[in-house]
């Protein structure tokens, strides 16, 4: 089956691809010229069904769209969906603005979570969204030059290093990502049988 993935984000494209392709997905970017849908949801699942609705209605394909963030506990849950706009600038901005947030926060209180959202949505108008996440805490430095958004912040003790330190084959087993599309590929074996069935 094929499917068109709801981003523009080369990063994120790549990594969805090298899971995907680990679960026997076959998918292929958005057009270049699709328009971005105004994100305006308030969870990670009403974004991405925003973003997989509109590629869906373009492409006329099934549509895969992931929405994702980083939930601090000392933070109230942000930068939460608003993770990619938590201050304007890069993604190295984004990530220094939190850890001045953070800089007063005791070690013993940093815990974090990455969240990812994966929403699938089908021409017929079926639709489902699965979630995964991967908890960790907040470093007080930036370390690593691998991933891409607050990677090189989020510290996974039981690898004693951040996602920014990881190899990528390794984030993409264990990552917030991984889990959801590992359900989500649970829930479209679910309906591939059901559909064989009929």
């Amino acid at each position: 089956m094929e499917f068109v993935l709801a981003s523009h984000n080369r990063k994120k494209l790549a990594e969805l691809r090298d899971i995907l392709s680990m679960l026997s997905i076959s998918v292929q970017p958005l057009p270049e010229h699709a328009p971005e849908p105004v994100e305006d949801g308030e969870s990670f699942e009403e974004n991405a069904l925003i973003k997989a609705r509109a590629a869906c209605r373009l492409t006329g394909k099934p549509a895969l769209a992931d929405d994702s963030g980083l939930c601090v506990d000392a933070l109230g849950g942000a930068p939460g969906v608003y993770s990619a706009r938590y201050c304007a600038g890069t993604d190295t901005d984004r990530t220094q603005f939190l850890l001045r947030n953070m800089e007063t926060v005791p070690d013993g209180q940093r815990t974090a979570r990455f969240v990812s959202a994966v929403a699938c949505v089908f021409p017929d108008g079926t639709e489902f969204t699965v979630r995964g996440a991967c908890d960790g805490v907040i470093a007080r430095t930036m370390l690593g030059a691998g991933g891409f958004g607050y990677d090189p912040v989020f510290y996974v003790p039981e690898y004693d290093c951040t996602f920014g330190e990881l190899p990528q084959e390794v984030k993409n087993q264990i990552s917030h990502r991984a889990r959801a599309l590992g359900a989500c590929r649970e829930k479209l074996a679910e309906r591939l049988s059901a559909a064989h069935h009929d």
